[in-house]
């Protein structure tokens, strides 16, 4: 389960549990933008436009999660010898379960309806639109391999990367110092915002609060990150496959 105050600590000055919040918040969302800087700008000077392609594209979106992740759990710890992270802490324990696979169609349920809620309860400010697309890149696709690469790298390489960053690190830390309902509050605002876009920070935070519980449930990020592919998958079939925007 996730990792939480041992009882025989004396209670942690709430100054220093604010900071440590913050630091880890701070570091995770500054690498979360940095590494899209990072790997883009030499990859446009090296490739120019054929970086628009799918298949640059899909290597591009693999080397932004690689280094984040690299960066995230890997750096901290070489350089400051702070927060070392192990699996447990990372959501990781185990293998994936029949519970974790049961769970996962239900938590997307629950977690579209979440997102109507939200999105119905915003649509009264006349700066939120619902139906603005979202610029997931690939939009050159041509072929049937291009799907299949565009499809990679959005359902399945993106869904893993974004739940080991945020369900899993980041949450995983959070909650080693916070309870349960601020770690939620704090993971779930963060990936909204690093998606850059109102309606889909909406849904998406709709979808951390449901991933979130769900690694509480279990113990791990399994449950969450195969609700995380489910959502993608269909959200992809939607947009590459039937044309809705």
């Amino acid at each position: 389960m996730i990792n939480k105050k041992p009882a025989n600590k004396k209670p942690t000055d709430k100054k220093k549990v604010a900071i440590t919040c913050l630091a880890l918040s701070a570091w995770t969302m500054a690498v979360v933008f940095g590494t899209q800087f990072l790997v883009a700008y030499p990859m446009h000077w090296i490739l120019g436009n054929d970086l628009n392609t799918p298949v640059w594209s899909a290597i591009y979106t693999a080397l932004v999660y690689l280094l984040s992740l690299i960066l995230i759990a890997i750096l901290p710890w070489k350089l400051f010898k702070k927060w070392k992270t192990n699996r447990e802490e990372l959501g990781l324990s185990g293998l994936p379960t029949w519970t974790d696979i049961g769970l996962a169609p239900i938590g997307y349920a629950v977690s579209i309806l979440l997102a109507y809620v939200l999105t119905a309860a915003f649509s009264i400010f006349p700066w939120f639109n619902a139906a603005e697309a979202q610029n997931v890149g690939f939009n050159n696709i041509a072929t049937g391999l291009d799907r299949v690469v565009a499809f990679i790298a959005l359902a399945v390489v993106a869904p893993i990367a974004e739940e080991l960053i945020f369900r899993g690190w980041l949450y995983g830390k959070l909650r080693a110092h916070v309870n349960m309902v601020i770690s939620i509050i704090i993971v779930s605002l963060l990936f909204a915002i690093a998606h850059l876009q109102w309606n889909v920070g909406v849904t998406v935070f709709a979808m951390s609060v449901v991933n979130c519980l769900l690694r509480e449930i279990t113990g791990t990020i399994y449950s969450g990150t195969i609700l995380h592919i489910i959502r993608n998958a269909i959200a992809f079939y939607a947009v590459f496959i039937l044309g809705i925007a």
